[in-house]
């Protein structure tokens, strides 16, 4: 019988990582010929989730846990979690049950049709705030605009991904990842379920407003070099346009002889404007050193405290 794997980061989730194993286990049950391993990410939980991990791990040996030494991320949880998968296909959920469990024998209908990636479409969110929403179709719509992967709007990280395409991601050593934007950029044959998240009933939203900014940012300039291309755009008008109002200073001042324009407040005016631009490029720029340093630094992308219910006790930080 085939093995999935279903990969759930948790960060202060103590009330629902219960709930959401019984509903794997109601969803999984029904479903006959496959075996199945709930992989559990503790990302540095200061609650009581790593507890109930614990409990869930003693009790049902298909679940593993994966417990970092500290908090590292929703995008390197998952990561750490596809890592130490085992399965012919990988599902990833989050542990907050926004995510539907009940859509999985469709994941898995469509995976064995042939397609090696089935990801998930929130049509909506019940009691997601409009700030939310707007921010969403914001980040989307620009990402279409710049960047030349693919991103689908309002997708998740609620999706099904095949062995190949998990052997292919181990391969990848970026540290600011963001996992789906990862899985969009390799390709594969892929599929897309629409389902309605439901509202968040304990605990707060993984990610806050500065978190997703974070998240935003990382993955503008892991997928496009439009930032950079958008500075050099900017100095090259600022360039005509300095150029041009020079042209009109000199002949008004010197040819017509008018005194409209005075010296010293367009020197002020225009090295004010030009050093503004001249930061906001070198900004730009800064993203991007810092996203090499993060590289080249090589430092483990995260560090296991505990693993529990693996045969393999050895930790296993991705490159």
């Amino acid at each position: 019988m085939k093995l999935i794997s279903i990969v759930i980061p948790a960060y202060m989730e103590e009330k629902n990582v219960s709930r959401l194993y019984k509903r794997l286990e109601e969803v999984t049950g029904s479903i006959k010929n496959y075996r199945w391993e709930y992989i559990f990410v503790n990302d540095g939980s200061r609650d009581g989730t790593f507890m109930e991990l614990a409990y869930l791990a003693k009790s049902d040996s298909k679940v593993k846990v994966i417990d970092f030494a500290r908090n590292f991320g929703k995008e390197i949880a998952l990561s750490a979690g596809v890592e130490a998968s085992s399965g012919e296909a990988v599902i990833t959920i989050d542990a907050d049950l926004q995510h539907p469990p009940t859509l999985i024998p469709l994941m898995i209908e469509k995976w064995e049709q042939g397609f090696e990636v089935v990801a998930t479409i929130r049509k909506e969110t019940e009691q997601k705030t409009r700030l939310r929403q707007l921010a969403s179709i914001i980040y989307y719509w620009l990402m279409a605009m710049i960047s030349d992967v693919r991103m689908v709007s309002q997708t998740t990280d609620f999706r099904l991904i095949d062995k190949k395409v998990v052997e292919v991601f181990r391969t990848i050593t970026e540290r600011s990842r963001m996992y789906r934007g990862i899985i969009d950029w390799m390709g594969f044959k892929k599929e897309f379920l629409e389902f309605t998240a439901d509202a968040r009933t304990d605990g707060q939203p993984v990610y806050s407003y500065k978190q997703l900014f974070k998240l935003a940012i990382n993955s503008i300039t892991s997928f496009s070099l439009f930032p950079l291309k958008l500075a050099g755009f900017l100095g090259l008008i600022i360039t005509i346009f300095s150029g041009f109002l020079f042209t009109v200073i000199a002949v008004s001042r010197f040819v017509l002889g008018s005194g409209y324009f005075s010296p010293i407040s367009i020197v002020v005016v225009s090295n004010t404007f030009l050093a503004g631009i001249t930061l906001i490029c070198l900004g730009l720029i800064a993203l991007y050193i810092g996203n090499i340093h993060n590289e080249v630094i090589n430092r483990p992308m995260y560090i296991v405290r505990e693993r529990l219910n693996f045969n393999d006790k050895e930790e296993k930080p991705l490159r």
